[in-house]
């Protein structure tokens, strides 16, 4: 709890509590992680949905299509023969007087299951309608996961399909994929199909699958600028481009990749075992050997060139509109000048 706000619950927290069998008259939903909120929704749907007996007792509304009056009062109204009725209101952030809800969250029904979706953050949640909201525990937060949590997630997710995967190897595949939970639990589908009744999620499954689907990943990228392979470089980065990668994404593994470089010298000063040293740097043991060799073309002002280059790629994605094929074509073109 010490992650989220004072009195707010975090989306997981409702997820337990309806795992128990016990739903509440009201959710709402709330934050920056859409996959919690989707998730958050779609349990709660499957756990009201069999008390339903009339299509008239389940409703979706939009903030921009419905007033918060329309939708309070059709919660209000009594079911069509069912032991529940269920409405999902989404795109709350677009309502124009949301202070309404107040009244319903402190008194609503026992036949209504209300699931009210706000996308993005609460700027105050100090003011109404939200204080009677956590106050009555209706109010759930959706945080995106990073590090520890993310990589928990990640190898919780693989057990719930059957499959082990290593910490170490979840986030290589996480490195692969990147934080997009929807992507991963897709890649994770894929992986299980590759991997048939094989029980461990392995990083040659991993590869594997990439060679099998023919897709280019942000470490065939990382090699091939290592080696400074111009060529084989730029059509990985379209590749990857093509397929839904993110350019920000691309800059900021390179830029961690650099950063690792910069360190292989230490490294090898140290005598430290490869495992240790990949651990440190950066990079999953089996790509380490290419770092060394990579460290071998890089010198230290080659290292400096490239971070700058990063740098001002970096800024150019986030701050103006140029074409990302273009930005990746120059700062690949830098790099390995």
């Amino acid at each position: 709890m010490s992650k989220f706000k004072a009195g707010v619950q975090s989306i997981q927290d409702a997820v337990k509590k309806i795992k128990t069998g016990e739903i509440l008259p009201v959710y709402f939903f709330f934050g920056e992680d859409s996959f919690s909120i989707d998730n958050g929704l779609k349990i709660v749907e499957n756990a009201v949905k069999p008390l339903l007996k009339s299509d008239f007792d389940f409703e979706v509304f939009h903030g921009d299509e419905k007033s918060l009056d329309e939708v309070i009062s059709f919660a209000e109204a009594f079911p069509f023969g069912s032991e529940k009725k269920l409405i999902i209101f989404k795109e709350f952030q677009k309502v124009k007087d949301k202070k309404k809800l107040s009244n319903y969250a402190a008194s609503p029904p026992d036949f209504t299951v209300l699931v009210i979706i706000h996308s993005g953050e609460i700027s105050n949640l100090s003011s109404e309608p939200y204080q009677t909201l956590i106050e009555n525990r209706f109010l759930f937060e959706a945080k995106e996961l990073k590090g520890k949590n993310l990589l928990d997630w990640l190898t919780g997710y693989c057990e719930s399909t059957g499959k082990f995967i290593s910490e170490e190897n979840a986030q290589m595949l996480l490195d692969i994929t990147g934080e997009n939970r929807s992507l991963l639990e897709a890649q994770i589908e894929k992986i299980c199909i590759y991997l048939g009744d094989k029980k461990e999620i392995t990083l040659d499954s991993i590869k594997g699958l990439s060679t099998a689907l023919k897709e280019y990943n942000i470490f065939d990228l990382q090699n091939a600028i290592g080696k400074k392979d111009e060529a084989l470089a730029l059509k990985i980065a379209f590749n990857m481009l093509d397929k839904g990668a993110e350019p920000t994404y691309i800059i900021f593994m390179l830029t961690r990749y650099f950063t690792g470089l910069s360190r292989i010298a230490e490294m090898t000063n140290l005598k430290l075992p490869d495992a240790v040293a990949a651990k440190i740097v950066g990079t999953h043991p089996y790509y380490y050997k290419d770092y060394l060799k990579a460290k071998s073309l890089y010198s230290d002002s080659n290292l400096y060139n490239s971070v700058q280059a990063l740098l001002k790629a970096d800024v150019t994605i986030k701050t103006t509109s140029a074409d990302p094929k273009t930005v990746i074509t120059i700062l690949i073109s830098e790099i390995i000048q």
